[in-house]
């Protein structure tokens, strides 16, 4: 399949290797095109309407102004081939993603959600779980797609929304955990028990799930090198409360969560990864 990619930055480029290893001809738009030249197998592109001129185009951006600047204010989708399917991988808001199933509508041009859960590791081995919702024919078109970069791809219906909320509470189920563990290692610390003998304990029997351990492991470690940048996790928080304030539901939790990665931000600590939520 001819696949454009639009947006290569850390999960972006690790996911285009393994479409390329499953044989499909990718080519890559990016605004710095350094970071699209240094991948292998790729066509380098000139302008995101490019990758619209392909069987199918997968959107990895970081938030909604990308998004809107790149596939909407550029043109590049009033520009796309009328059989092109395109696969928005970014997490963007329930708001946006409504506006762009209409807008896709208009220009008669196939529009599927699939955004994704894995950090940049689990992308380049392959791993990552696709979520994805869209015309149930479209989805079929793409599968291929899903297969060459994830281990599962999870199908929840027709309105592209249920995939980004999906996401978007996942994302913030994950800063939860984040907080829970630093809330109980600041106790444990308290008591002269250290993160690092504590949370192996957790993390491997009553918590032994992948966000668990890998961000208690940072956390242990006191090692926090961006993965996943805190100014992202807080961005994807303030996502989940958008949705929630247009459905009138309460994140009491959640707002804890918020103003603690807010209070980290204000510290400078924004380009660390989310995981120093949980600091100590």
């Amino acid at each position: 399949m001819d696949v454009g990619f639009i947006g290569v930055g850390s999960m972006g480029a690790a996911m285009v290797p393994n479409l390329v290893k499953a044989g499909h001809r990718v080519s890559v738009w990016n605004r710095n095109p350094e970071a699209a030249r240094a991948l292998d197998g790729v066509t380098v592109l000139n302008t995101p309407a490019e990758a619209f001129q392909n069987d199918a185009v997968i959107t990895m951006l970081s938030d909604d102004a990308a998004v809107r600047s790149v596939i909407l204010e550029s043109g590049a989708l009033a520009a796309a081939r009328k059989d092109c399917v395109h696969v928005m991988a970014a997490t963007i808001s329930l708001s946006l993603v409504d506006e762009l199933a209409e807008q896709h509508r208009a220009a008669g041009i196939a529009y599927v959600a699939a955004p994704v859960f894995g950090v940049p590791a689990a992308a380049a081995k392959a791993q990552l779980n696709v979520v994805t919702a869209g015309d149930a024919a479209a989805i079929a078109r793409v599968q291929p797609l899903f297969d060459a970069i994830g281990q599962k791809t999870w199908k929840l219906g027709r309105d592209p929304k249920q995939a980004n909320v999906a996401k978007i509470a996942g994302n913030l189920m994950i800063t939860l955990a984040i907080e829970a563990m630093g809330e109980a290692t600041a106790l444990t610390e308290s008591y002269g028990l250290s993160a690092a003998d504590f949370l192996p304990i957790v993390t491997n029997s009553i918590f032994a799930s992948p966000s668990y351990q890998r961000y208690g492991g940072f956390i242990a470690a006191k090692t926090y090198e961006p993965g996943f940048k805190l100014t992202l996790g807080l961005k994807d928080v303030n996502l989940a409360f958008a949705a929630a304030d247009a459905t009138n539901t309460v994140l009491p939790a959640a707002a804890i969560v918020r103003e603690n990665m807010q209070g980290a931000v204000e510290q400078g600590l924004g380009a660390k990864d989310w995981s120093i939520l949980g600091r100590p």
